[in-house]
């Protein structure tokens, strides 16, 4: 069992009380952690601030950017640690975990350039008594809050932005799978970070979320997770007037037109949902297909997802994982078994395997409408849902018949129709001929359900900057007191 702290300041903090973190394969504890109180956050919010008024808020951004650039160096050193303590926590397949651990440097290096190109501009006030300009300074306090599928890689679409913007952040990482980001806190003081700069707060309990949210001292909250849970931290935030930036849920359309590689295409199918075993708010769980190459595509898509490889995440020839905790296996059962109810053909999968975890196989739910809940409501899990479409126009209707709005994908060789579609398309990324890829580079959010702000990008440090407007009066005389102006 391994022994996990808090980070507090520049105290490991155990706590009074602990939880357990529990391998989804094995169905075994493997990591014991500490259960914050109010008094946690009370001093974990305490700390930030002391180092934004203190010696990180001091720092010009080319320290800061020196210290982003080291913080991922001892990151790539401390990479299978991480990437292993991330497989047992949620499941995933290892080799995934590895690839997203070692790609987080990137992320740093990108903001760490940034960091000391944050700038301002001069206004032309249209008064010759007056000098204006605007200035660029970082929000403050943040707080984050996690979701458990990809913990460190969403921490960091946040953290490097906050950082290069000068701000501190305590991150409350999900109960289902914290080690990783309490093990990146201790390379904080590694990298040479000032204490309090990055704090965390764990606990098994809500209220750990809900005292960090609403507490006065933070300034901006950053979530990423469901939809109902995000609506409740964008309201605890509102209660004193903090913005939130929210990264929720997705039923993003995998659309494929009769002009498309079709290897291609089903090939995009099954990495947009069957990857990482659907649990992310990206997942391309709604298969719009046109009607002419409708069953080639069910076809290969089926005969892919049955040969997929599932057991032990950690084995370099698993496919894919478990389901990362038992109450989220339950939700995919349950939304599985009403579509079979209700008369929905399983074309393949539609059950639970006996791997030695806590595993459900590829399923493929054919002969539904987009009204159906496996159409509209996000499983977050391998359950793919195929839907027939007979012209472009038929095809925006039914992608854009969603509360969701995070992503979608597109399979076509026409360029015109490519241009046309992404521009109607009512989501915060298209892909085209592709499917499932991010970078540092290009900001990533949604519309409608599926949250708002953005994270990664230059729009993603925007996030953690707030816009002073500078009036300097250049004569020394004196006005009408009375008069705006």
């Amino acid at each position: 069992m391994r022994q996990l702290s808090m980070q507090i300041g520049a105290e490991r903090r155990l706590g009074t009380a602990t939880f357990e973190s529990i391998d989804p394969y094995t169905g075994e504890p493997w990591a014991v952690l500490p259960e914050a109180t109010q008094a946690d956050v009370e001093d974990a919010v305490a700390a930030a601030r002391a180092a934004f008024d203190g010696e990180w808020g001091a720092l010009t951004g080319t320290a800061r950017g020196r210290l982003l650039h080291k913080l991922g160096e001892v990151i790539a050193e401390s990479a299978d640690d991480l990437a292993i303590a991330e497989t047992r926590d949620n499941g995933k397949l290892l080799r995934e975990m590895d690839g997203q651990v070692r790609g987080l440097p990137a992320w740093f290096d990108y903001y760490a350039g940034l960091a000391d190109k944050i700038d301002g501009r001069v206004v032309d006030t249209g008064r010759g008594d007056f000098f204006g300009y605007v200035s660029r300074e970082p929000v403050g306090v943040v707080a984050s809050v996690l979701p458990w599928n990809s913990p460190l890689l969403l921490l960091t679409w946040k953290l490097a932005p906050a950082l290069a913007a000068g701000c501190t952040m305590i991150a409350k990482p999900s109960e289902q799978a914290p080690v990783s980001i309490l093990l990146l806190a201790e390379l904080f003081e590694k990298a040479g970070f000032p204490p309090g700069v990055f704090n965390t707060v764990s606990g098994a309990s809500r209220q750990v979320g809900e005292w960090l949210v609403s507490h006065p001292g933070v300034d901006h909250v950053s979530f990423t997770g469901s939809e109902a849970t995000g609506a409740a931290v964008a309201k605890a935030a509102a209660g004193h007037l903090a913005p939130a930036s929210l990264e929720l849920g997705g039923k993003s359309a995998n659309i494929v037109f009769p002009d498309a590689d079709l290897a291609a295409a089903a090939n995009g199918l099954v990495a947009g949902i069957f990857a990482a075993a659907g649990q992310t708010c990206m997942a391309g769980s709604r298969g719009l297909v046109h009607e002419d190459v409708y069953d080639e595509i069910l076809e290969r898509v089926a005969e892919r997802a049955a040969r997929i490889v599932m057991g032990d995440p950690r084995q370099p020839e698993t496919e894919m994982g478990p389901i990362c905790f038992p109450g989220q296996l339950r939700k995919i059962q349950k939304f599985v078994q009403e579509a079979r109810d209700s008369g929905a053909r399983i074309v393949t999968g539609g059950d639970d395997r006996d791997l030695g975890g806590l595993f459900f196989a590829p399923t493929i739910i054919a002969d539904v409408t987009n009204d159906a809940a496996v159409c509209q409501e996000e499983i977050f899990g391998p359950v793919l849902s195929m839907l027939r479409f007979s012209g472009e126009e038929e095809a925006v209707a039914l992608a854009n018949d969603s509360r969701y709005g995070l992503a979608a994908g597109l399979w076509t060789r026409d360029i015109q129709r490519a241009f046309r579609m992404t521009k109607r398309l009512r989501v915060g990324t298209v892909w085209v001929n592709a499917y499932r890829t991010v970078n540092f580079t290009m900001p990533f959010g949604g519309v409608k359900a599926s949250g708002f702000g953005r994270e990664n990008g230059i729009e993603g440090l925007h996030e953690y900057l707030r816009d002073k407007a500078v009036w300097i009066e250049t004569t020394g005389g004196t006005r009408d007191p009375f008069v705006l102006g």
